[in-house]
This record gives structure tokens, sequence and C-alpha cells, in this order.
């Protein structure tokens, strides 16, 4: 590589690393707790526990549970209701005013008994403020797009630090770090040696995280295209004046699709459907597919599927990211070793700014020697372009 082309792209690397630093960083020390939210949740008593109970115990008629939530919250109206996998005894609600509603409540009901549990609130807790500076910065979409701006930038220093790493360490073993020399020649080589340890991980968990960030409007691209067809017949039709049992409902979409099971309901009103259907969310149960949904659509008064149809494959791509970011996919032994690269990358970023500092340091102690040693008449820098 010529001398010039090797300045270009330390050029590319160094202004790319200084922009997106400070970010990466915070999302860095916010993702550490969010890989162990649920270790965290638990020990901060913020996870919903239900009794122990018989493994054969029979489940609750799915009516009664919403009507054990709508007891709770007189006036509010149904908007989605979930399960995760590793918790069937548990039923998770949300309700608010409409199907838009931003101030809804979250509730928890015991999926065997119809019993309301307590509900510790996430906003507000440790485990949210990290979420939301992890996510969006407290900014919504547009914080979102800027993390991705940030993330692209990320990926940009990557791909020129590796370009940079075969000229620089071409006189150098692999791993070696100058101890002998000053702390910032040291620093340098653990900057190289940690990045190019972390890179396949780094570029990883940058282009999911960049991916991620595109969530709000690849489901809106997705509702007005894919969902649109899917609810093209009801565009006309009546309000609808009554709601179906929910309990026949899940098991007109069970009898759809008999290898799933259920992720999440969105009720009549909601993004996730249409004013006259719920929409019924499947998933499988092992470590992929249970990150893969897919919609059936049931005709809220009827309980009559309408529609089933797999998810396009950029939302495909989305629900992939997601959990290959935050390493939740693999048990305690990637949980671990996405912290431990966590930590590494922390190092990398933190160890890249204080060589910037420290190189700024340098160059004015060496332009105020210059200075004191030249002719005053003649300016320090100007001295150094002439050299």
């Amino acid at each position: 590589m010529t001398p010039v082309a090797i300045r270009r792209w330390a050029w590319l690397h160094k202004w790319s690393s200084l922009v997106c630093t400070i970010f990466m960083l915070l999302l860095c020390i916010t993702g550490l707790p969010l890989i162990y939210h649920h270790e965290i949740g638990h020990l901060l008593g913020n996870e919903v526990e239900a009794k122990a109970m018989p493994a054969d115990t029979p489940k609750a008629n799915l009516d009664t549970i919403i009507a054990a939530a709508k007891a709770a919250h007189p006036g509010k109206q149904m908007m989605y209701m979930s399960q995760a996998l590793d918790e069937p005894d548990i039923w998770n609600l949300t309700l608010g005013d409409n199907g838009t509603d931003t101030n809804y409540k979250a509730i928890a009901v015991d999926a065997r008994t119809a019993e309301v549990l307590p509900t510790p609130q996430f906003e507000g807790s440790f485990m949210s403020v990290m979420f939301h500076l992890h996510v969006d910065l407290y900014a919504g979409l547009w914080g979102k797009l800027f993390l991705g701006f940030m993330g692209l930038l990320l990926l940009v220093a990557v791909v020129s630090g590796v370009v940079l790493y075969s000229p620089f360490m071409r006189k150098l073993d692999f791993g070696t770090v100058r101890r002998a020399r000053t702390n910032r020649t040291k620093w340098l080589d653990l900057h190289n040696l940690l990045g190019i340890v972390t890179l396949t991980w780094l570029f990883v968990v940058g282009a999911t995280g960049m991916i991620n960030t595109w969530a709000d409007l690849l489901l809106k691209y997705w509702q007005v295209t894919e969902m649109a067809a899917m609810i093209e017949p009801y565009k006309n039709a009546p309000p609808i004046t009554r709601l179906a049992s929910m309990e026949e409902s899940i098991r007109q979409a069970r009898a759809v699709e008999p290898d799933q099971k259920v992720a999440f309901v969105a009720f009549p009103g909601t993004p996730f459907t249409s004013a006259h259907h719920y929409g019924v969310f499947m998933h499988g149960d092992q470590a992929l597919t249970s990150r893969l949904y897919k919609p059936v659509l049931i005709d809220a008064q009827t309980a009559r599927v309408t529609d089933s149809r797999d998810l396009p494959w950029y939302l495909t791509a989305l629900l992939i990211s997601q959990p290959l970011h935050f390493g939740d996919y693999g048990g305690a032994a990637l949980q671990f070793l996405w912290a431990a690269l966590d930590v590494l990358t922390i190092i990398v970023l933190g160890s890249g700014l204080y060589l910037w500092l420290k190189r700024g340091a340098t160059a004015r102690t060496a332009t105020e020697e210059e200075t004191l040693a030249e002719p005053a008449a003649v300016p320090a820098f100007a001295q150094g372009e002439a050299r």
C-alpha cells in the first residue's frame, strides 16, 4: 500500500472512530447489563414470578384471563397479550385507552388461576434507563436512527482499522506489546491487539445493532404493504360490534399452525393488525424458530382465520439480528462470552480515545518546544510544513 493510501485510510479511521467513540462507549456500558437483563431483573425484584403448582395444572380460559386484567383496570381496552416460552404459566397483558395509547398499563396474570400477579413497573427502573440509553437515547425514532448512523461509522472504523493493521504490524510479531517503550506506545499496541481480537464480534454486534435501529421503519413498511394486502377484503367493512372469544380464536390459530406456539396477540386497532382482526403471532420453540414470527389474522367477530403468511425477508433478518446482538440465544456460556467481548471493546474504545488525546498533548508539547527553539518571526506550524 502506498504512503498516500495509508494516510487516506488513517484519516478515515481516525475521524470515523472519533465521531462515534463516545456513543459506542455508552452503548457498550449500557449493553453490558442488558446481556444479563433477566438475571438482574430477578436480583432487583423486577421479574414477575408465578406460584409453584403441579406441572399438570390445567390452564385457565383465556377469556377469563382477559376479564381479570380488565377488572384490574376498569375502562381500559385490551391492546396486546403475550407469553414467553420460558414462562408458560404467565400471560403478560397490555391495556390502554385506545389501540395506540402510549400511557398503557402492563399487567401479568397467572395462566392457570387467572389471578392478577404483582407486576413491578419497568419504566423508571434501572434496567429501563439502561434500555432507553442503549436503544433510543430517550429520543424515539430519531434517537434510534442517530445511533444507527453511529453504528455505521463504527463499521467504517473497523474496516479501515483492518486495512491499516497489516502495514502497521509489518515489522512486529502478532500480539507484540512494546512494554519498554512509552505509555502511549504500549497502549497503541494493546489497542491494535484487542481491536483485531474483537474484530468479528464488534463487526457483528455493530451491524446487527444498526439493523435493529431500523425496526420501526421496517415495521411501518410491512404494515403498508404485506399487512395492507392481508386486510384488503375488510377495507370497507363496518366497525365491529362485538369481540369473539379469545379462547376460540387461539384454538383456530393453533389449528392453522399446529407446530407453533402463541408469541403474542394484537387486538383490533393496534398497529400490528387491523380494526377488524386479532393478529395472532406464532413462533417455534427452538433457539432460532422462537425468534421468527408468523402472523395469523383472525376475524375479531367470528373467530375465523382470514389469512396467514410468512414474514418478508427484511423482517426475518431483523428478528434474527436482535438475539444475535445481545447474545441471548445460547445460554450462560454465550452470555459470558458476549460480556467479556463487551468489556474488551470498552478497553479498545477507551484506549483509542486516550491515544488521540495523548497525541494532541504530545503535539502541543512539541510545538511549544519548537517555538522556543526557532525565531519568533516564523510560526512553528509553518516551519513544520516547510520541512
